[in-house]
């Protein structure tokens, strides 16, 4: 009996650690939408467009084996980073993405090349981390408003910021370990 009780209440208590993280994670992800700068609109339809684009270029025959492509947007301004083995791939990765309702503009970073291996991506990964998190421990920038996309050790940077937020987040990402280049995609608002 008193070995029931215990996993009724480490159970109970597990689901509550679990209830407290989605909470938290919440309450993070609320702030995030609250202090952007763009409308909840104009966000809800940038991340559908990124989702319409992924769908469509998995749809095309040849570019999900012979590419490894990223897409963000902002603003329907649409970020295309990643490799494809060959330029007509690369072309039409991006032919397929402008036929999508609402690409407003295409910044075309696909490089032609070998796809790059997991342990470059998963570097990535960390490199993305190490830059949102100098960032955001940056007192004088909004690091909810910079988006930070990596690929083979190129940051992007994207985001709806004042001219000076989006010329520290650059000095800021420049000095993180791993970067080998660093690309500024802002779009200004007035001060």
């Amino acid at each position: 009996m008193k070995l029931s009780k215990s996993i009724v209440v480490l159970a109970t208590a597990a689901i509550l650690q679990g209830c407290m993280a989605a909470a938290v994670v919440g309450v993070v992800g609320g702030a995030a939408i609250a202090t952007d700068n763009r409308t909840i609109g104009t966000q809800i339809n940038d991340q559908q467009l990124e989702l319409e684009a992924h769908s469509a270029l998995r749809k095309v025959e040849g570019l999900s084996d012979n590419t490894n492509l990223q897409v963000v947007s902002l603003n329907g301004s649409v970020l295309v980073v990643g490799q494809a083995t060959n330029a007509y791939l690369k072309e039409l990765a991006i032919k397929t993405i402008e036929k999508i309702n609402g690409v407003q503009q295409i910044h075309n970073q696909i490089r032609i090349s070998n796809l790059t291996a997991i342990t470059t991506r998963s570097n990535d990964v960390w490199i993305t981390s190490k830059v949102k998190t100098a960032i955001f421990k940056s007192n004088s920038l909004d690091a909810s408003n910079v988006k930070v996309i990596t690929e083979n050790g190129e940051v992007f940077l994207m985001g709806l910021v004042k001219k000076q937020d989006g010329d520290k987040a650059v000095e800021i990402a420049r000095n993180v370990g791993g970067v080998n280049r660093v690309f500024k995609m802002f779009e200004y608002i007035s001060e």
